[in-house]
C-alpha cells in the first residue's frame, strides 16, 4: 500500500507539469507497467482528479485545467531542486534572502518526510571566484513589476539610466533574461520601432499604464539569443584591478556573444569592434583577448601590450628553437 501511495504521488507530480504523456512515457518514467499506469490513474480519479485522455497524435493522459495539485507535492529530485533554487536566489535577487530561507522553511514544515531529508542534505553557499565577473543582485520589487506586466501584456513606462542621460522609455516588454549573473528585458521600444536588450539594474519601472499589446516575434525567434548577440544591451566595465581595450578583427554581434560578464563591446565596422573588459591581472586580461582567436589591434593602456609582449616570450620559450 505504502509503495502504491507513493507511486501515485509521482504520478500526480508528473502530472503537474501540464504536459499531455502516453501510458507508455508514464510507465517509462515510474518503472513500471502500462496496466498499473492506468490503474493508478483510475486511482487518481476516484480522489477526485480530473485526469483527461487526449486523443490524436501526441496525445496521452493530462490533468484537468479544473484539477488542482495537493499542496507541495515533490518528489526527491524535485525537492533537491527547490531546496537549492531557494538557496542560491540571493546571489540574483536582493531583498530576498529573508523571505527565500523562511519559504524553505516552510516548504519543509510541509513536505513529507522523505522529501524533506533530500532538502535538508543540500546546504549552499554562493561564493565569487576570480574569473567571475557577476553583477549586483536585482532589485525583487523591480523583477515583480516588469514580470506582471510580461505577463499581462501591459505597456511599460521605465526610468533608464543606461543612456547617456537619463531618459523615461515606453516599451512594450516581452520576456526576462538572465545571462552572465545579470538580468536583462527585451522589449520593443514602439517610438524608435526597434527591438532593445536592456539591463534591468538600469530601469526603475514606473506605475502600469494598464494599457494591453499584441505580443511580436523576438528577433532570432529567440530572446536568449536575441541578448547574446546584442553589443548595445547597456553592459558597462566591471570594476576590477586591470582593465583595458583592444579592437578585435569579428564582428560586434559576435564579440557580444562570447565575450565575459562585465565588459563592453562598441561597434566600429561590420567587421571590427572595440572589446573593453576588466580582470585580477594585466596577464589574465591579455589572456582574455587571445580566446577569441582574431587580429588585435589599437591595445590600450600600455600595461596590457607589455602583458601580450610578456606572454609571447614565455610562448617563444616554451616552445623552443622552431623546427
Amino acid at each position: 500500500m505504502a509503495a502504491t501511495s507513493a507511486r501515485t504521488l509521482r504520478l500526480l507530480s508528473i502530472f503537474g507539469t501540464g504536459a499531455a504523456l502516453t501510458a507508455e512515457q508514464l510507465a517509462a518514467r515510474l518503472g513500471t507497467s502500462v496496466r498499473t499506469v492506468r490503474r493508478d490513474i483510475d486511482t487518481l480519479r476516484e480522489l477526485g482528479y480530473e485526469i483527461e485522455a487526449v486523443r490524436g497524435v501526441g496525445g496521452g493522459y493530462r490533468l484537468g485545467r479544473s484539477s488542482r495539485l495537493p499542496p507541495v507535492v515533490f518528489d526527491e529530485d524535485q525537492a533537491v531542486a527547490v531546496a537549492v533554487a531557494l538557496q542560491t536566489a540571493p546571489t540574483l535577487l536582493s531583498g530576498i534572502r529573508e523571505n527565500a530561507a523562511r519559504a524553505l522553511t516552510t516548504l519543509r514544515q510541509a513536505m513529507p518526510a522523505r522529501s524533506r531529508i533530500h532538502t535538508e542534505a543540500f546546504t549552499v553557499s554562493a561564493a565569487r571566484n576570480y574569473w567571475e565577473f557577476p553583477a549586483p543582485p536585482i532589485d525583487a520589487g523591480a523583477i515583480g513589476v516588469i514580470g506582471g506586466a510580461i505577463h499581462r501584456r501591459h505597456v511599460l513606462r521605465v526610468d533608464c539610466t543606461g543612456e547617456d542621460e537619463p531618459t523615461t522609455l515606453t516599451l512594450e516588454p516581452h520576456d526576462l533574461v538572465v545571462w552572465a549573473a545579470r538580468w536583462y528585458l527585451v522589449a520593443f521600444e514602439p517610438d524608435a520601432d526597434r527591438w532593445r536588450a536592456l539591463r534591468v539594474d538600469r530601469l526603475a519601472p514606473r506605475t502600469s499604464t494598464g494599457r494591453t499589446f499584441d505580443r511580436r516575434d523576438v528577433p532570432h525567434g529567440d530572446p536568449v539569443a536575441f541578448v547574446m548577440g546584442t553589443h548595445d544591451r547597456g553592459d558597462t566595465p566591471a570594476e576590477w584591478p586591470c582593465r583595458g581595450s583592444a579592437v578585435l578583427a569579428l564582428p560586434a554581434p559576435v564579440v557580444a556573444r562570447f565575450a565575459p560578464g562585465g565588459s563592453t563591446v562598441e561597434h566600429v565596422t561590420d567587421s571590427s569592434c572595440r572589446l573593453t573588459l576588466g580582470a585580477w591581472s594585466w596577464a589574465g586580461l591579455a589572456g582574455l583577448l587571445l580566446t577569441f582567436d582574431a587580429d588585435v589591434t589599437d591595445i590600450e593602456p600600455a600595461e596590457l601590450r607589455q602583458a601580450l609582449h610578456s606572454l609571447r616570450t614565455r610562448i617563444d620559450e616554451g616552445l623552443g628553437p622552431a623546427r
